[in-house]
């Protein structure tokens, strides 16, 4: 049974999500290749503090701080802590909004391999890591599981079943589309289609199909891509694409794309039909902010 009023609102108006993380937690001082989710435990302050100006932006919705927090991705870092972790993820998200409305998505992000054949790694503890990783977010309280950046069906199927078992209140899969070479098609790395993505969420009984990330996938893309879901099935869209395309300045990958910028393309974005609008990679509270006027000047324009 999906989260009646995460819906409810959906079906009021559009929502407003949070920006990047990773890139946030890196100029508070993440090393490179740092466990960030480990910073939930180790340095709750400035996590909080990134979280907190999203909601002083405008977030309606934060995304938990628990994208590499399964069990796999965690003993990649000699992490153990998964439980406390990812419940420690959903309390910050939830102390963040203060007295404010708002919900809180529990983020589980891809187990970063290929399961087998293709890969190494067997499907039953994948499907294990993220039962794990289900059970902790559901009981801490959040709102949905958002199940993102996942490029084939496999694992997501394996992540909506986990996160479905483990008694989840509304599940958002989310997948990764990169702009072919002929600068109009996308696909995810593993070849599928908008179209194809969309069919797969809907017979899998998701609540929200989602798009996030993706190389050259800028707001305009977005854009096409949440009206390519809507063709073929009628559930809420949530649309966070990075803000850019990244360039590599002093061996560091930058996002240029201003907030202007990015506010600009959320008129076609709302057109299309997303219900939850927000920002990845390279996206921060400033970019927020300004999707957060416009949202609210469309919403005014509306009424």
């Amino acid at each position: 049974m999906a989260n009646r009023s995460l819906l409810a609102a959906l079906a009021r108006k559009p929502l407003l999500a949070d920006g990047a993380m990773g890139t946030q937690l890196q100029q508070a001082g993440l090393e490179p290749g740092g466990c960030g989710e480990a910073w939930n435990l180790d340095h709750p302050e400035r996590v909080l503090a990134i979280q907190r100006a999203y909601v002083e932006a405008g977030s309606d919705c934060l995304i938990t701080n628990t994208f590499g927090a399964s069990r796999i991705m965690l003993e990649r870092h000699g992490e153990e802590r998964v439980v406390e972790i990812n419940r420690a993820g959903v309390e910050l998200a939830r102390s963040a909004f203060g007295d404010r409305p708002g919900f809180v998505l529990g983020d589980i992000g891809p187990f970063g391999g290929l399961l087998e054949p293709y890969g190494e790694m067997p499907a039953d503890r994948v499907a294990e890591s993220f039962a794990q990783q289900s059970r902790a977010l559901i009981s801490a309280g959040v709102d949905a599981i958002l199940i993102e950046t996942q490029t084939a069906f496999e694992e997501l199927e394996l992540a909506i079943a986990a996160a479905r078992q483990a008694g989840a209140p509304c599940v958002i899969a989310s997948m990764a589309f990169d702009l072919m070479h002929d600068g109009r098609e996308v696909r995810t790395m593993m070849g599928i289609t908008p179209e194809a993505a969309a069919g797969f969420m809907r017979d899998r009984g998701v609540d929200v199909a989602a798009l996030n990330c993706g190389t050259g996938v800028d707001m305009s893309k977005a854009a096409d891509t949440v009206r390519r879901y809507r063709s073929v099935q009628p559930l809420p869209v949530m649309a966070q694409p990075n803000a850019g395309q990244p360039v590599l300045e002093n061996m560091r990958v930058v996002y240029r794309q201003t907030p202007e910028e990015m506010a600009a393309g959320l008129p076609e974005l709302l057109a299309a039909g997303a219900a939850i609008v927000g920002g990845c990679c390279g996206s921060t509270p400033d970019h927020i902010r300004a999707l957060r006027r416009t949202l609210d000047a469309r919403l005014e324009e509306a009424s």
